[in-house]
């Protein structure tokens, strides 16, 4: 199933959504400059394992790339998502990595 992820800075968060417009999944941000924290990823139970999160994270990194920002991974999920793309490493604030 394929979701639309798009920006509600106005919510301070991203939405994905499934093809019916149903909210799948929100990832939440708090912005500072150019630093962005993202601080809680949730995922309506219906969407679970569906890789609602994961493109939620996907085009929040992607949204961080192309607007110069640098990466604050407070939320688990997000953390745990970072470690496995490597291709996002250089827009992670370093020194605030989640510590296992």
């Amino acid at each position: 199933m394929e979701f639309a992820v798009t920006e509600v800075p106005e919510k301070g968060r991203f939405e994905a959504h499934d093809e019916g417009g149903a909210l799948a999944g929100v990832l939440t941000y708090q912005l500072t400059g150019p630093i962005v924290v993202y601080t809680h990823t949730e995922v309506d139970p219906a969407f679970e394992r569906q890789g609602v999160g994961s493109a939620l994270v996907r085009f929040a990194m992607d949204d961080a790339r192309a607007k110069g920002r640098t990466v604050v991974p407070m939320c688990p999920f997000v953390s745990e998502w970072l470690e496995k793309h490597a291709e996002y490493e250089s827009l992670v604030a370093r020194n605030t990595r989640r510590v296992k």
